[in-house]
């Protein structure tokens, strides 16, 4: 088991089942990214990456919030004057949610439990699931105070929320719940706040209990698809395919379907449906 530093902006912590449970913690600034949360959530991404023991990582904030964006006190007044400084912050902001989180190579699913915006909603967004409370607030609100949503937030609106629901927030600032976000899909479920804990944790047992080259083979294959051309995604796939093969030493065919000749798996057949 791989030991857990001790950082002050985010705590690590692990669920029997190989769930590992990244928590933004800074309470009292209802979890807004500094520069310091930054670089402790790149540290903890890079541990993770090669703990074995981790299947899927689940995201969420301390207290009422979830993460309510940048620290603009830190970022936009104390680094003010100081460019160089800015800069590197800046560009690890966007490195570990936008790119080392997205590419990561295991299922993340953002636990949504309270206050979200401006960049926590891009945070949400980098997250291949996401389950919000119903009672959670979520808003883009920089128009108000005459910008836009900016860095990776715009991109992450379009990405996932309806076109016309995702311009009417940016253009308004409105906030909405955890309902709203799953109708226009930016979360997969809002659920009562008293259960979001078991319905998430439901999810990522069910998830952890999966082949874990299958899975980190399904994200990639889903979101890279989705940037290509239909004949790039197939050229693409197929590669997965062969490389998948590769790594579970041809098991997936050799054990796993099996299964559907010996009648042991039946897909579709003596289960129920879900609505989700």
């Amino acid at each position: 088991m791989t030991e857990i530093p001790a950082w002050n902006t985010i705590a690590l912590s692990r669920e029997e089942g190989g769930i590992a449970i990244l928590t933004l913690n800074r309470p009292a600034k209802r979890n807004a990214m500094n520069p310091r949360m930054n670089e402790e959530a790149a540290e903890a991404l890079e541990l993770l990456r090669y703990d074995t023991e981790a299947r899927v990582l689940v995201i969420t904030g301390a207290g009422e919030a979830f993460c309510v964006g940048m620290d603009i006190k830190e970022f936009l007044v104390g680094l003010k004057d100081k460019p160089d400084e800015y800069d590197r912050a800046d560009r690890l902001t966007y490195e570990w949610r936008a790119r080392t989180l997205r590419r990561f190579p295991k299922p993340v699913i953002a636990m949504v439990n309270g206050w979200t915006f401006g960049g926590g909603v891009s945070l949400v967004e980098s997250c291949d699931l996401a389950i919000a409370a119903e009672e959670a607030t979520f808003g883009v609100s920089e128009i108000n105070f005459g910008m836009f949503p900016a860095g990776p937030v715009t991109r992450s609106l379009t990405r996932l929320v309806r076109p016309r629901d995702g311009l009417l927030h940016a253009m308004t600032g409105r906030p909405f719940d955890g309902r709203a976000a799953e109708r226009m899909g930016l979360v997969n479920r809002a659920v009562p706040a008293a259960t979001l804990r078991d319905e998430t944790f439901a999810l990522a047992r069910e998830i952890a209990s999966k082949d874990p080259f299958a899975l980190r083979a399904t994200k990639e294959a889903f979101w890279l698809s989705q940037e290509m051309s239909h004949d790039a995604a197939q050229d693409y796939v197929t590669a997965k395919y062969h490389e998948l093969t590769h790594r579970q030493g041809d098991q997936w065919r050799s054990k796993g379907a099996q299964g559907f000749l010996d009648k042991t798996h039946k897909p579709g057949l003596g289960g129920k449906p879900t609505d989700a």
